[in-house]
């Protein structure tokens, strides 16, 4: 009966298809998302990509796999996907009361990378893994070719593993030596095990996208490699090697489909995304000033400069601005908040010092601090920034004599006036912290609130802290807090469920005296409670040339652990920990960042971090990091090393007005002990931002 009311869904579907008005074919959709995540049909991959920055939220349901995933188009030639499986048939241990109810879940994390693009003749052809660095329970290889023909995409590919399990070729790589037709036993979580790749049973897969003509409607059809007779979910019957499947786009946003796969199984599911470089939002924003100028005398006028003044703050976003002048030259300067693009609040601040200029002025300085820290100094020609706001004859434009460079400390000054600056500061903001896939339930959250505030003593001693206060959370269902049985470590993180059974908490209390030393020069000193589970005291110094690609940076920090029964008190565990640290945006991908630290972690360990990120055209940064140390992956315990992604989301995308806020979602597939950094509240690469004009 199942049968049969699918296949006349499909029939109706075609024929109403069969019935659009249409001369010729639209133009495809885009790719659609499989069943595990990743641009596939059903259970197989494609050699197609989305459009670089595309985000895919997806869930497929059948009766014995719930599959959650993530994926992201990271590069035109390289997607990425995170998964969780549900395993629907089997606890989450062998252990009953230790599972409860909750079925077993997998993690996993996919990459797929494309060899070549499609031609006139040639297919587009991509190679790619699954399940690397999971637990190997649907871990695959493959080599795969996709060609379209009209509304018909065809897909043809070699699969290893979990894709190849029925094994009707045999493996290529045997003949170069036996030990690639056998398939090492499945791996423990967390940990990479490229012995295995291209190994074992392997397997022709391939199958067919159809667009209908109703633009929304695409038909699947596939033919898969896979036996499903060892099958983490049990020995599963397959009738047939063909699976069939319908996908229907809602909307711009949203995908539904439905398939009967195996000949026996029904999956459902949906898709929803957006893509990270297409993000934006309309801002209600004061006009840029127009160009009407009306010259001051030599000796600045109080009533113009504090008009000015007030404009510097509220239209250019310059807090505490200043405005001083010496011999033929007018400096501006204050703190940027408002323009997460710098050039726009430099561009406001030199409108509105033109349409005011005093007689004799030649050049403009503006100068853009941050936490009083001076950052980047703009410097205009007032001759050639004239003759741009008047606008060039057609054909004679010429370009601003405008450059960056160290900020400019105009020293004792002929004449100046200002705002001063608020010294305190405060703020209450939501806070969620997560928990996923976790035994006593696959998600766990903590809701709450974060009271803010700082207080600056002097220019560059800054006091501050802030109060957490639960306001609900599911954790009281933690039933396990023992020390990790396959770690030897310290615990300087494992005991965060002791810290989040805490309904209010001072989660940091600090000094801190930051400043710039000069020549590209910064520094500061810190002590306190520096984060939610460490207090203790440390420094750091970094060096970063205006507008250059790279930076080097060093931290040194002595720290104890708190007590989680008293978070005002400190218990026996302390450590020195701290790392040298390099930054770098390569010259062939500007809007990637490559950080590298080397040092020694909480848990006394030494080893070195890699950090990668992108950042898309909309500001959205999405990134992954791995940490090594000098810890064996026994001693370490599951998951071999640690490792996370986050993606980091700038608030002007969800606020009317401009705002240079930031906020960050982090996913951590398992934490222990190893390889951790303290979490230092602030970082000098993050307080000069602005001395990169690309990046913001």
């Amino acid at each position: 009966m199942k049968k049969r009311y699918l296949f006349s869904l499909l029939a109706v579907s075609v024929a109403a298809a069969c019935q659009a008005q249409a001369d010729t074919f639209p133009a495809p959709v885009g790719p659609s998302q499989s069943d595990f995540g990743g641009v596939g049909l059903m259970q197989v991959p494609t050699a197609r990509m989305s459009r670089e920055g595309e985000f895919s939220l997806n869930a497929r349901d059948n009766d014995q796999y719930r599959y959650y995933s993530a994926s992201l188009q990271l590069f035109p030639w390289l997607e990425t996907t995170v998964r969780y499986t549900d395993v629907r048939t089997r606890q989450y241990s062998a252990v009953s009361e230790f599972s409860g109810t909750q079925s077993y879940k997998d993690k996993a994390f996919d990459l797929k990378l494309r060899l070549w693009q499609e031609g006139f003749w040639l297919p587009e052809v991509a190679v790619g893994t699954r399940d690397l660095g999971g637990t190997g329970l649907f871990d695959s290889e493959y080599v795969v070719g996709t060609k379209a023909w009209g509304p018909f995409d065809f897909t043809l590919g070699l699969g290893w593993g979990y894709l190849g399990n029925s094994g009707t070729v045999k493996n290529p790589f045997c003949s170069y030596s036996d030990s690639y037709c056998q398939r090492p036993q499945v791996g423990e979580a967390g940990s990479i095990n490229g012995s295995q790749m291209f190994h074992g049973p392997t397997a022709f897969f391939g199958g067919v996208e159809y667009q209908t003509p109703w633009q929304p409607l695409r038909l699947k059809m596939e033919y898969e490699g896979n036996d499903y007779q060892n099958d983490f979910a049990g020995r599963l019957d397959q009738r047939s090697k063909l699976n069939v499947g319908a996908i229907y786009r809602v909307t711009d946003w949203a995908d539904i489909n439905a398939s009967y796969e195996r000949g026996n199984t029904f999956m459902f599911g949906v898709t929803i995304r957006t893509n990270f470089n297409d993000l934006r939002q309309v801002h209600i924003d004061s006009e840029k000033p127009a160009y009407n100028p009306q010259p001051q005398p030599q000796l600045l006028e109080p009533t113009v400069v504090g008009t000015q003044l007030t404009d510097l703050k509220y239209n250019a976003g310059l807090d505490g601005p200043r405005i001083q002048t010496q011999g033929h030259t007018l400096y501006v300067s204050g703190e940027q908040t408002k323009y997460r693009d710098t050039r726009e609040g430099v561009d406001r601040a030199n409108r509105i010092i033109m349409n005011h200029l005093p007689d004799g002025i030649d050049t403009i300085n503006v100068t853009e601090s941050r936490f009083n820290m001076p950052q980047v100094t703009t410097e205009t020609k007032v001759a050639s920034l004239r003759k741009e706001l008047e606008g060039y004859p057609l054909g004679h434009e010429q370009p601003l004599q405008q450059i960056r460079k160290e900020p400019v400390d105009p020293g004792n000054t002929e004449q100046g006036m200002f705002i001063r600056k608020d010294r305190l500061n405060y703020s209450l903001s939501p806070v969620l912290n997560q928990s996923v896939g976790g035994p006593e339930s696959f998600y766990m959250y903590q809701v709450g609130v974060m009271a803010n505030a700082d207080y600056w003593l002097t220019d560059h001693l800054l006091v501050g802290g802030s109060l957490f206060g639960n306001l609900a959370n599911n954790y009281d269902k933690f039933n396990y807090n023992g020390a990790p049985a396959d770690s030897s470590l310290p615990r300087v993180r494992t005991h965060i469920r002791d810290y989040v059974e805490n309904n209010v908490y001072v989660n940091d209390l600090q000094a801190n005296y930051m400043g710039h030393l000069g020549n590209g020069f910064y520094g500061q000193v810190y002590g306190g409670y520096l984060e939610t589970m460490y207090g203790g005291v440390g420094g750091e110094l970094l060096y970063r040339p205006v507008d250059a690609n790279w930076a080097v940076g060093v931290d040194a920090n002595y720290v104890r652990q708190r007590d989680w029964d008293n978070m005002m008190q400190f218990n026996r565990y302390k450590a020195t920990t701290g790392n040298l640290t390099g930054y770098w945006r390569p010259w062939f991908m500007q809007d990637v960042l490559v950080k590298t630290s080397v040092g020694q972690y909480l848990a006394k360990d030494k080893g070195v971090t890699v950090d990668v990120s992108k950042r898309f055209d909309s500001g959205v940064m999405v990134g992954v990091y791995a940490t090594k140390t000098n810890v064996s992956s026994e001693e370490y315990g599951e998951g071999d090393f640690t490792k996370g992604f986050y993606i980091s989301v700038p608030m002007d995308l969800f606020t009317v007005t401009p705002t240079r806020g930031r906020a960050q979602v982090n996913w951590v597939p398992l934490t222990r002990d190893g390889g951790q950094m303290l979490g230092r509240k602030y970082q000098l690469y993050d307080l000069t931002s602005d001395r990169d004009a690309r990046f913001n």
